[in-house]
């Protein structure tokens, strides 16, 4: 009689470490759009959406 196998793997899905690059990324992408669209703003509102729209934990 054979016996089924179950998995010991955790089913917690690990989330990725979000760098200063990530980040960086991102606000580039905020900026492009930002200014495409004509709105005002600055590399710092750029900045802290940026952490904001990632999930960066202070």
């Amino acid at each position: 009689m054979a016996t089924k196998k179950t998995s010991s793997k955790s089913k917690t899905a690990t989330k990725k470490e979000i760098s200063e690059n990530d980040i960086r990324n991102k606000a580039q992408e905020i900026y492009e759009n930002r200014i495409a669209k004509g709105i005002a703003g600055n590399e710092i509102s750029d900045w802290v959406q940026a952490e904001k729209e990632l999930g960066v934990k202070k």
